[in-house]
């Protein structure tokens, strides 16, 4: 076996699709197939099982896809130490970030990244920072620009404050409270649209209307800033939102402040203990 065939297995378990993981390696599907058949006749041992709609690892593959997992991760940072020590960065960059980031310009800033090191390729997670931290945590992302309540600062991970903003209120337009400045308990009778229940995009509202006393209505979940905006924007609801992400919406929505409202805080983190060099790369560039 060698260690083009261990990435093919590791990128087929993941993906739980011999297709998408053709994409990722940058490979016709015919040979990814080819050489894990020719790794399965090796070891004796069939590592997936395949069906016309769906890849899954057998008993045995998921035995072998966790110490391949290991030889992958020591021979790519056994080349970007190499790399490293002659003063080159390579290697990919797995960044997180979360949907609603506007402490960075995040295309500026991985232009201006790739810039300085073009050899390095930026694979790009976006999800809730609830997600993201753990996936940091286990080597999954090497770094993550995350949005969190003010009181609640991640834990088991290098971390960096970006910004602190208070969250404004999104209107249509013509609301009553539009040209004017609100406090929370103007919203308390309004239907609003937020993240979901329990999630870190929504952890500071629930957390001020609590601090304050007061209900609201959250008729409307959504994962997507756009969604909920469009929601706003079609006058069906309000929602509190970080100033940037209102600021480049619709047309037909408008930020007032809350001057009550609660805060959050942007934080970019990363692996407390041994950053790998694309991320100690990323940082500078952040710097």
């Amino acid at each position: 076996m060698d260690l083009q065939q261990l990435r093919y297995v590791v990128e087929v378990a993941d993906a739980s699709s011999f297709t998408r993981a053709a994409e990722r390696c940058f490979v016709t599907q015919s040979a990814l197939s080819h050489q894990i058949a020719a790794l399965e006749r090796e070891i004796g041992e069939r590592l997936f099982a395949r069906t016309s709609r769906s890849v899954r690892l057998t008993e045995p593959g998921e035995a072998f896809v966790r110490q391949a997992r290991i030889a992958v991760a020591a021979a790519d940072a056994a080349r970007e130490d190499a790399a490293a020590a002659a003063g080159h960065v390579v290697g990919t960059l797995r960044l997180g970030v979360i949907p609603t980031v506007t402490a960075v310009d995040l295309p500026a800033l991985l232009v201006r990244f790739r810039a300085a090191h073009p050899a390095v390729r930026v694979e790009l997670r976006v999800g809730n920072s609830d997600a993201l931290v753990p996936a940091v945590q286990r080597g999954d992302l090497d770094v993550a620009l995350l949005g969190l309540h003010e009181d609640s600062v991640p834990t088991g991970v290098e971390v960096r404050s970006l910004s602190r903003e208070r969250l404004v209120v999104a209107l249509p337009r013509g609301h009553r409270l539009v040209g004017r400045d609100a406090v929370l308990g103007d919203l308390a009778g309004e239907v609003f649209a937020d993240f979901p229940a329990g999630t870190s995009g929504r952890a500071q509202s629930d957390a001020a209307f609590a601090a304050a006393g007061l209900e609201r209505d959250v008729a409307f979940e959504a994962d997507s800033a756009g969604l909920i905006l469009g929601l706003v924007a079609a006058g069906l609801a309000v929602s509190l939102l970080a100033p940037g992400t209102v600021a480049t919406s619709h047309a037909d929505v408008v930020s007032e402040q809350v001057l009550d409202g609660p805060y959050r805080v942007e934080y970019v983190a990363w692996d407390a203990a041994s950053p790998r060099s694309v991320a100690r790369a990323f940082l500078a560039a952040l710097d």
